[in-house]
Formats: C-alpha cells, structure tokens, sequence
C-alpha cells in the first residue's frame, strides 16, 4: 500500500481524510444501485394499471428520497464525523437518541440490508453458475465474507473497488434502458392496462427500499476530503444520477414487455433481457445483477461499520469496537462482527422481510434527521452551516410527515415483518442497560454516556 498523503494523517477518532468528490459520490450511488432495481420492478408493476402509474411511483419515491437527501446534506456539512446520524440525533436532541440509531441500524438496519443484498446477488448467480436453488445461501454468504475482508485491507482498497464497480454497473444500467426504449414492443409501447394486485404502498415501500442509501456517505464523514463541500455535493449529485437512472431502466422495461407481463416476472429485469437477446441478453443482465449487488454492498459494508466504531468512541460501546487498525485505519474489529451478524439474518430471513423491516426502521430515523434540521436552526441559529437544506422549513417537515406515513402504512400492510424492525429499535433501552450492568467496559476513548 502507497503511503499516506501528508493530508491523510489519522483524526482525533483514529481515522483519516482519503475520500474526495468522486469517491464519495461513487459510495453513494453504488449503494443505492443494488439489486432491487433488478428485482422490484415486477412488484411495482403488479401493484400498477398502467405504466405511466408505474413510472410515477418511481419518481415520486425518488422525489421524496431527494428531499431527505437535501436536508441530511445540511447536517452532513455541519457535523462531518463519523456515524453521521448518530451524530447528528445526539446533537440534536438527546446522546439516547443517537444510542438508538446506532443500535437499530448496527442491528438490524445494515445487516439485514447487507444480508438482503447478499441474497439478491445469489438469486441471479447460482443460475449463471448452473447450479441449483441451494446454493443460493453459500454464495451469498461468501460475497458478504470476501467484501467484509476486502475493506479490512484498507479504506482506500474499498473505495477503488467501489469506484469501478460503480461506473461500470451504471453504464450497464444505462444502456439496458436505453435498449429496452429503442427495441419496445407496440403493445407495451401503448401503455396497455392491466388489473392491479398488489398493494400500491408495499409498491412504493419497495422503491423506497431502491433507493436506500443516499445517506450512507455520511457515516464515512470524517474520512471525506474538504467534508463542507464535498459531503452535501456528493449526496446530491448521487439521488439525481440515480432517480435518472432509476425511471430509464423501467422506461426501458416497461416498453418491451406490457404491464401485466411484468408483473408476473420473479426475475424482470431477465425476462426483459431474454426479450430483447434471448440467452445472451439474460447473461448481460446476470452480470449487471453481480456488479450491481457487489458494489452496493461492498459500500454498505464499507460506511456502516463506522457507526459502531463512532458509538464505542463516545463511551456509549464495548471498547473492542472503538478501536481502528494501526496502520489501516479502519475498524476491523466492528468489520468482522458487522459481517458475521449479516450472515446470521441471510440465514433466517428472506428477500421481502428484510426489505419490510429495513425500510419501516429506516424511516423512523429518516424522519428524526429532518426533525433535527428543525430543531438545530432553532436552538443553534448561529451554527455554521456550509450547506442549507433547499425548501427550508417545507421540505423537512414534508419529508418528516412522508416518513411517519411510511412507517404507518407499513405496520398496516405488512405487520409481521415491520413489527421485527420497530421491535429490535424498542430494545435499544434494555440492550443499553444490559451492556452497562455486564461488568465489562462500555466506552473506547471515554466521552459522555448516553
């Protein structure tokens, strides 16, 4: 490994500034182009009459996921440490508050992304591969250990992979749209009707799910080059490429195949491949799943182990996940336990629930942070603030009320799977009082307890 520039020397939470625009940008986009694109659109289009009502929900999930983005861009360029959330709820209202984020998201937030993810990415190899449906588990399982070790190396390795891995699943993404559009069949073309099936909020749920991960930069703040300018832009400039992206490709699909089509497909991005190429074009879409899914775990992976090793450094964890590699700089130690627990949840849950869950714990913290911008501009007037949220007060406080509603409509529609997630948040009280009562250390470097 080269050696650090003279700018890369390590912080006051042991890690360094190495990240710049570009790979800060990449973080985000390769996070939220993962393999639900590839995989949601049949739920989309099942729960739509037309494809003009499937293309809306694409962009108004992409709309409501940009004002988030706008206002936790704000707090990014005023508080660019690492965790992000965590820190920014601990400012904002209470060190609890910050507690329960940590605890939620290193619980059940991030790793069941990463296991959903994992799962996803197997769906599509373990065909390509020629084997059968039970290797799904044991691919997955070992692209969560192979990207788990990758960033043990170093942030610098992780970020160069993320970097490819983006721009190539972008460019692919781009062109299977642009095919879909220039190939499209008369009747899809036509918009013909089909009778809905599913229900339109687990729809929109599931695109929110597409576009989780627009914030993940923010965990890495304190690793990010010039944080004031490079944070908000990156964040920004990730949603828009992505929503664009994003209402391409089913344009794409949604020309070659009629609705109703679509929505029966498990697997809709290959039935539109196998349309458009028949063998070959199913095997370019496989390999654009694969990237797909690598890069947008290997940026989870990469940005929520910070948020652990964040919470030890403020006293508020055990001391063994505060602690970074001498010469990496990197939290390893919460690298390997963030891995291990993802394979735990790829082995007991399945695609849909871990979506459910992921999505309705999300958004109780989504909709905090837009809360926080609120609050901070009334009790910190003076604070310096390199970026401001567009539409302030209006888009956080529209963006807060879209996420109460997304929680709500969820426990309605799905009640199982989004009691698993608020659940796990509710036990972020005891879980504290049970690490403080265990006798061992809770704290890394000292600071205040929540």
């Amino acid at each position: 490994m080269s050696d650090p520039d003279p700018g890369d020397a390590a912080g006051a939470d042991g890690l360094r500034r190495q990240l710049g625009l570009l790979d800060a940008t990449t973080i985000n986009i390769g996070t939220m182009l993962g393999t639900a694109i590839l995989l949601v659109p049949g739920q989309v289009a099942a729960a739509c009459a037309t494809p003009w009502q499937a293309l809306g929900l694409w962009l108004a999930g992409g709309l409501l996921s940009m004002l988030g983005a706008l206002a936790m861009a704000e707090l990014a360029a005023m508080m660019p440490e690492a965790g992000g959330q965590y820190a920014y709820l601990r400012r904002a209202f209470t060190p609890f508050t910050g507690w329960l984020y940590a605890w939620t998201t290193s619980v059940v937030i991030n790793p069941a992304s990463i296991a959903a993810i994992g799962i996803g990415f197997a769906t599509y190899a373990a065909p390509a591969l020629g084997l059968g449906p039970m290797a799904v588990l044991p691919l997955a399982v070992a692209s969560i250990v192979a990207l788990t070790l990758l960033n043990c190396l170093g942030l610098r390795e992780g970020a160069r992979v993320q970097t490819v891995l983006t721009v190539l699943k972008m460019l692919g993404l781009a062109a299977f749209g642009v095919a879909g559009l220039a190939a499209g069949g008369a009747d899809a073309a036509a918009g013909a009707a089909a009778a809905p099936r599913a229900s339109p909020v687990l729809a929109l749920i599931a695109v929110l799910w597409a576009y989780d991960g627009w914030m993940e930069v923010t965990l890495v703040g304190s690793e990010v080059r010039d944080p004031a300018r490079v944070l908000p832009r990156s964040i920004v400039l990730g949603m828009g490429a992505v929503v664009a992206l994003y209402v391409l490709a089913n344009a794409g699909m949604l020309a070659v195949l009629p609705i109703g089509a679509l929505a029966e497909s498990d697997r809709p991005a290959a039935a539109v491949a196998e349309a458009l190429g028949g063998a070959a074009g199913v095997g370019l879409v496989t390999l654009l799943m694969t990237l797909s899914s690598l890069g947008s775990n290997n940026g989870i992976i990469l940005s929520a182990a910070r948020v652990p090793y964040a919470m030890a450094r403020q006293g508020e964890f055990f001391a063994w996940a505060g602690v970074a590699h001498p010469t990496r700089h990197v939290p390893v130690n919460v690298l390997l336990v963030q891995g291990a627990w993802s394979i735990v949840l790829a082995m007991t849950g399945t695609y849909d629930q871990l979506i459910t869950s992921v999505v309705a714990a999300s958004w109780v913290f989504y909709g905090l942070s837009a809360v926080a911008v609120l609050r901070l501009r009334r009790t910190e007037p003076d604070a310096e603030r390199p970026y401001r949220a567009w539409g302030y007060p209006w888009g956080p406080v529209l963006f807060a009320g879209a996420s109460v509603a997304v929680v709500v409509a969820s426990a309605i529609d799905a009640p199982v799977a989004t009691a698993g997630g608020i659940g796990l948040l509710a036990l972020g009280w005891p879980a504290l009082l049970a690490l403080r009562a265990s006798g061992g250390r809770v704290g890394g470097q000292g600071g205040q307890r929540a």
